[in-house]
């Protein structure tokens, strides 16, 4: 289906208000490179890839080539067109890669969006070479409470909640033979202040704002507002976690 000028348009506000500028993320850096060793010329399946802020990442950090593959074709169309990164339009239970071609896949705030994780995981296990890794980036149920959003919008959490947690996560992945190795929280700066973070604010390209309330999301906002005035040179830090199974 072809995307609409509504489509395009979330796409832009969605680039605006959720990617990371790259300085943001020294420690998504050095946490993948400590789970996996990508040199150039490695292949990384992005699932997911939204408008390529990770892919353009991955190959700028290691060198490596990229197939992203989004199934939204606004968001697909903003994914940079290198040498380096192949953009693909494809979902997580249908990957349009080749079979055990890849060194690694990147799940970035992509599983709660997955119809059907085991599904995804049986694709992944076919595109990914013996002993590969997934590395999925995400917020789970029980373990938000550092994310920026949650901190100030708390209504934020109950949407997390209704995510699959780090135990249905890995028994998805489990049926397709893949093993939990490695869960850490990792730091992101998002803004270089809570008044950048708050003007990027847009609660419609939010999973974890799109379902709060006007009240909810207006308290939230003038909770942002009030510390950014209190705190005006604090960096705008948030952590996800990342889940490594092999």
């Amino acid at each position: 289906m072809e995307a609409t000028a509504a489509d395009h348009r979330f796409a832009e506000e969605y680039r605006l208000a959720r990617e990371i500028p790259r300085d943001g993320l020294t420690a998504w850096r050095a946490a993948v490179a400590a789970e996996v060793a990508l040199s150039p010329g490695a292949l990384v399946v992005d699932v997911g890839a939204g408008t390529g802020a990770f892919a353009s990442a991955f190959a700028d950090w290691f060198g490596v080539r990229v197939l992203a593959v989004e199934p939204a074709a606004a968001m697909r169309a903003l994914i940079p067109r290198t040498a380096d990164i192949e953009a693909l339009d494809g979902r997580a239970e249908a990957l349009p890669v080749p079979d055990h071609c890849a060194d690694a896949a990147w799940l970035g705030s992509v599983v709660h969006h997955i119809d059907d994780l085991r599904a995804a995981a049986r694709e992944l296990r076919r595109v990914l070479k013996p002993g590969a890794p997934v590395l999925i980036r995400n917020s789970f149920p029980g373990r938000c409470a550092r994310d920026l959003r949650v901190r100030f919008f708390p209504g934020a959490e109950r949407i997390v909640d209704g995510y699959p947690s780090v135990e249905e996560t890995c028994a998805a992945f489990a049926s397709a033979g893949f093993s939990r190795v490695a869960l850490h929280a990792v730091p992101q700066e998002s803004a270089p202040d809570l008044a950048t973070f708050a003007d990027r604010v847009r609660r419609d390209t939010d999973a974890k704002l799109r379902a709060l309330d006007d009240e909810e999301f207006e308290h939230g906002m003038r909770r942002l507002r009030r510390a950014a005035a209190q705190e005006p040179d604090r960096p705008a830090v948030s952590w996800m976690d990342l889940l490594v199974l092999s």
